[in-house]
């Protein structure tokens, strides 16, 4: 018997008898569910790292394995359509832990009625992606569901790859005195995927930023080793993956609002729509805690990189106020930069 009243969190579970679409947002929410439902359920040491992806050992080998499903609204956006999100999506989190992926599954919900051609389109990207990424599509499974009940496809896929020995990189390894660096523009796949499910124009076109990071994580290795933590803000954005590194190392985040790098055409259509560029949803850009001294010849590195060009330094973390983030903002005040209950834009990976 599961006991509600031992649940007790921000915005409790007993709070939310039926499931919403806030619990797959990134957000409160879907902490809520992880930490007081799956984890007691599965009572595993390594899911509770809670990391982009599971490491374990095999054989004497290091694995990264990771799991994720794909119900982007809709299938095709500018720039990529929900195919080669699935695989760039599962390369970058096997990515984050340091690892080169090797091999990949895929399972496909099918609604009936969908065009075979679009079906086609999509699993020639996928193929593309994986090629392009250096990964194996090698198993997979096929259902169908009944028409009106599947939204035309969703998409499900497992990876791993290897994790070079003595390489430790993780949520909970962040400390104070670390520099915070993203690799590029945020909020530009969010926005895009807004602009056509929205019919929306904002003066300038908006393109997914979506991508495999696992040759610019490679890059950065190559160049130091003194990188604690790798994160790909997905869902929640930049805002929620600072505030589940901040939560595992019980840390404090301190970033600065100018220095973010955000688009011309993001930041007007967020202003526009009243959304944060902080919240919304990358899939090409990731979060890097690195110790001072190798920040700056990281940060070189990484801008030699096609996927790092406008990797800019944002913040560091701090001593001060464990698990919090703030921001500094253009005027000089500080603002608590918080995880949100759900999420600005729902289903857009």
């Amino acid at each position: 018997m599961l006991d509600f009243d031992g649940w007790v969190c921000p915005a409790p579970l007993r709070d939310y008898p039926n499931i919403v679409m806030g619990h797959g947002g990134g957000g409160k929410l879907s902490a809520e569910l992880v930490e007081n439902l799956f984890l007691p359920a599965f009572q595993s040491a390594t899911l509770e790292q809670l990391g982009d992806s599971a490491v374990v050992e095999v054989g004497g080998v290091r694995l990264a394995f990771s799991t994720d499903s794909f119900v982007v609204r809709p299938l095709f956006f500018p720039g990529g359509n929900i195919g080669d999100l699935a695989v760039n999506g599962t390369v970058n989190d096997i990515a984050m832990s340091g690892a080169q992926p090797r091999y990949m599954s895929a399972g496909f919900i099918l609604e009936e009625g969908m065009p075979i051609i679009q079906l086609a389109a999509i699993a020639q990207s996928m193929g593309a992606a994986a090629r392009a990424a250096g990964v194996s599509l090698v198993t997979g499974d096929t259902k169908v569901v009944d028409r009106g009940h599947g939204d035309g496809v969703y998409i499900s896929t497992s990876g791993f790859g290897v994790v070079p020995m003595g390489l430790h990189i993780g949520p909970g390894l962040a400390r104070p005195g670390d520099v915070v660096i993203v690799s590029g523009d945020i909020g530009v796949h969010g926005m895009a995927i807004l602009s056509v499910r929205e019919g929306l124009e904002f003066g300038a076109p908006l393109t997914t930023d979506c991508a495999a990071l696992n040759g610019l994580v490679a890059a950065m290795l190559a160049c130091t080793q003194a990188i604690h933590v790798l994160r790909d803000p997905t869902r929640g954005g930049v805002a929620s993956a600072l505030n589940e590194i901040a939560a595992a190392s019980r840390v404090g985040v301190r970033i600065v609002e100018r220095n973010l790098p955000v688009p011309t055409a993001v930041r007007a259509a967020c202003e526009i729509l009243g959304l944060d560029p902080l919240y919304v949803a990358n899939e090409g850009k990731l979060l890097a805690f690195v110790a001072r001294d190798a920040a700056e010849v990281l940060l070189e590195a990484m801008r030699a990189h096609p996927l790092g060009r406008n990797a800019a330094i944002i913040g560091e973390a701090i001593a001060d106020h464990p698990g919090m983030v703030v921001a500094r903002t253009s005027i000089g005040g500080t603002r608590v930069v918080d995880t949100q209950v759900g999420e600005q834009l729902p289903r857009i990976c």
